[in-house]
């Protein structure tokens, strides 16, 4: 019998599509890091994919088992976009993507690690 979409334990496809994403940025990041172009900011966009890609695989795949499993993908996922976005723009164009992006994204990022850190607290699905 297939699983559908509305079971908890269904995987988010987008958030694991984004982690795979996300993961090859950083890896591409941090090789133009290391042939020379903008290391610092390249570097720092590199950390941030290859530390977020792993954290967002797992939300993909635990599914909707997580309290607030798809919020955290989210904002974790839009977070890493605009930080790493911005830094890599800098490195490359001279200019990010607008202003307060990389701040933005940097909070984005901290209130999904937070909202992991509640949803992991809170009762899981089928357990109310």
């Amino acid at each position: 019998m297939a699983m559908e979409a509305s079971q908890p334990n269904h995987p988010v496809r987008w958030a694991v599509a984004a982690a795979g994403l996300i993961g090859a940025a950083g890896v591409a990041a941090a090789a133009a890091a290391a042939h020379g172009a903008e290391a610092r900011l390249l570097s720092a966009a590199s950390t941030i994919c290859l530390v977020n890609a792993p954290a967002l695989l797992v939300l993909g795949l635990a599914g909707r088992r997580l309290r607030l499993g798809t919020l955290c993908a989210a904002l974790l996922t839009l977070g890493t976009v605009l930080f790493a976005g911005d830094l890599v723009l800098r490195a490359f164009l001279g200019r990010g993507l607008f202003p307060m992006a990389a701040p933005t994204g940097g909070f984005s990022m901290i209130v999904a690690w937070l909202s992991i850190a509640l949803g992991a607290l809170l009762p899981s699905r089928g357990q109310e």
